[in-house]
């Protein structure tokens, strides 16, 4: 069997082409976690017109060389009937009014002194002070979001500010999660023997599904038989827009996920094997829009090809780029390359001084099994299968997890 190029699978899955993509009109409020499905281009100027950025006095700014200066008004928000300003006089005006005709200046608070009904100016300001010129914040025409953009607080208040009671948003794929294997128990089924393993695979992944936006759909753990595996395939597909499946896709005599997925009506298998480790056996298949997972069994295995395989999905189906940052950080120690194959290697990343340094105090080297140097703030060291063993010192490539 031919193992492919880590950089040639990710290019596979890079030109994936969404056919009809799946959207959906919902309350502003409720699309939190959405990514956006329209694009979002300002009606109007914000502000309309010049507006105070602060409490103050509305002035003209060649009137501070008179020192002094006549109140002749006050001003607050929301005033639609301004007055207008004269020479030698000042507005008191508040953040968020409108500047009246005539000022071009604010002078805070602060800088003035009030005697009487004048203002004594101590501290003068540059022309223009604290006021915010129309379309400071957008012009009207201006586009403010595109589709793909994930929707957070900022879009939230900008989308509030526009006006936009409801958003079109993607639909959050679907995404089925099955486990394969004869030895693995539910959460809170009794071990009666020691060659059972409780099932963890499918609930990291779930976790992993909706961290980065999808909604997970638990389909159990089935046994190692073949039609079994076909039945659990076909009722996922029924449901989901990508199915995921751990374990049975290794070379070994009961590992029938790879057939069953190779075999399926209408799929396309994209690729199976990557010289990854871990989780060389990773397959990918596709059927119309619909995408099939088939990772390892082994914990950290399936839990890294989740992150470098199904994520990348997820956003592909929303229409916007993979949410896992890639960043370059310093070794604090050295780092053994253990395989002439792209390797992902758990490590603690950290932020010192505005730098990301690495080390892996505390992460066990062993088998594909150990899940737990997933535990911290921990990071993905990226080695491609064509790099060597590395120096303290040395800048690396890591995933962002957290």
């Amino acid at each position: 069997m031919a193992f492919m190029h880590f950089d040639e699978s990710m290019k596979i899955l890079e030109e994936q082409k969404i056919h009809h993509y799946k959207t959906r009109r919902m309350p502003l409020m409720e699309a939190r976690g959405y990514v956006l499905a329209e694009e979002i281009v300002a009606d109007r100027n914000s502000p309309e017109a010049p507006t105070s950025a602060m409490d103050g006095y509305a002035i003209r700014f060649e009137d501070q060389a008179k020192g002094r200066l006549k109140i002749s008004g006050i001003n607050p928000a929301g005033n639609s009937r301004l007055e207008e300003l004269r020479p030698g006089e000042a507005i008191k005006t508040f953040t968020g009014s409108l500047m009246p005709p005539g000022s071009d200046t604010l002078i805070p608070i602060e800088n003035v002194t009030v005697e009487g009904e004048e203002i004594a100016i101590s501290e003068p300001v540059s022309s223009g002070f604290s006021v915010r010129p129309v379309g400071e914040n957008y012009a009207k025409g201006e586009r403010l979001m595109s589709r793909g953009t994930p929707l957070e607080y900022p879009q939230i208040g900008v989308l509030a500010g526009l006006n936009h009671s409801q958003v079109t948003v993607y639909s959050k794929p679907r995404v089925a999660i099955l486990a394969t294997g004869s030895e693995l128990l539910e959460l809170g089924e009794t071990q009666t023997h020691a060659g059972q393993i409780r099932s963890s695979n499918n609930y990291t992944i779930e976790a992993i599904v909706q961290g980065y936006g999808a909604e997970a759909l638990q389909m159990g753990c089935v046994g190692d038989d073949r039609q079994s595996i076909a039945a659990a395939v076909d009722n996922a597909l029924q449901q989901a827009d990508i199915v995921v499946s751990t374990g049975g896709v290794s070379v070994g005599d009961f590992d029938f996920v790879k057939e069953v997925v190779a075999n399926l009506d209408g799929a396309e298998l994209l690729f199976k094997g990557v010289r990854i480790k871990p989780g060389q056996h990773i397959m990918v298949a596709r059927r119309g829009d619909q995408f099939i997972v088939a990772l390892p069994g082994f914990a950290y295995s399936s839990t890294v090809t989740a992150l470098l395989y199904v994520v990348p999905l997820i956003a592909k189906l929303q229409n916007r780029g993979n949410p896992i940052e890639r960043v370059r950080a310093v070794l604090e120690e050295p780092f053994v390359k253990r395989a002439k194959k792209a390797e992902f290697t758990a490590c603690n990343l950290r932020l010192v001084d505005g730098f990301y340094r690495v080390d892996f105090e505390g992460k066990k080297v062993g088998t594909s099994a150990i899940l737990t140097n997933m535990l911290g703030a921990v990071g993905l060291l990226y080695t491609s299968e064509d790099e060597a063993s590395k120096d303290a010192g040395e800048e690396v490539e890591v995933l962002k997890l957290f």
